[in-house]
């Protein structure tokens, strides 16, 4: 073998000096890096920078935005990371008229609060102070009103329970077009017919119907009142048929 293809081990020595030094550099460079990312991390993590920034409130109806805010117990000063999402929404789910609320993250610093409220379907009145019916007939005594809004109508002399549920009944299962044009529901019970009801509606008309099929009956209002003169209003009863009573 020749001499000139043989390499000394005194002149590999310094390659592989150099090629260890190189290698132990980028191991250094690879840890460094690491320690600055998780260095930045904590000091984004205790900066104002991962405060919330902005909390958007949707799908509330009733219940105001500024309360939801508070029940979340959520400020400026929040960490966007920090946050217990269930806990949250638990926190929310504290006022009876929220049925669920949903809890989402919109980086860098904004926070989605979803509220699915239940479906209001009447208010009751008592010395002034008006109340929120919901769909399953509870009337929320903790969300005092003084007046009401006119989503939904005031249920008036209902003073039988059984005929108070089956009326919020009917009222849950009506068009939520139809439910807002309602403005009173009157309980005029007689000895032939406890299901008896007038209605005092938005748009002038009253309406004589029964707590029965209420809501299958009611589908035929808009047909009706626009088929009527508007200078003209009277009673539309709604029951087995339907027919005009004008006032004159």
């Amino acid at each position: 073998m020749s001499d000139k293809n043989v390499v000394s081990i005194e002149d590999r020595i310094p390659k592989l000096k150099q090629a260890r030094k190189k290698k132990a550099n980028r191991r250094l460079i690879f840890y460094l890096s690491i320690f600055f990312f998780l260095i930045s991390i904590i000091v984004y993590l205790q900066s104002p920078l991962s405060h919330i920034k902005v909390i958007d409130v949707k799908g509330n109806l009733i219940v105001p935005e500024e309360e939801i805010v508070e029940l979340s117990g959520l400020t400026n000063e929040t960490s966007i990371w920090s946050i217990d999402k269930n806990a949250i929404s638990e926190n929310i789910q504290a006022n009876p008229m929220v049925d669920t609320a949903e809890i989402k993250r919109n980086l860098p610093r904004g926070l989605e609060i979803i509220v699915n409220e239940h479906a209001l379907v009447g208010f009751m009145e008592d010395n002034n102070d008006y109340y929120p019916i919901i769909e399953n007939g509870s009337v929320l005594k903790e969300l005092k009103q003084n007046e009401i809004s006119g989503e939904a109508p005031l249920l008036i002399n209902f003073t039988d329970d059984e005929y108070f549920k089956k009326m919020t009944s009917e009222l849950n299962e009506l068009p939520k077009s139809i439910l807002n044009v309602i403005s009173e529901v009157h309980w005029e019970p007689t000895e032939e017919n406890k299901n008896k009801i007038m209605l005092y509606m938005n748009d002038g008309y009253l309406v004589s119907s029964t707590i029965r099929d209420f809501a299958d009956k009611m589908t035929v209002y808009p047909s009706i009142v626009s088929q009527l003169d508007t200078e003209e209003k009277g009673i539309i009863h709604i029951g087995g048929g339907a027919y005009f009573e004008s006032f004159e």
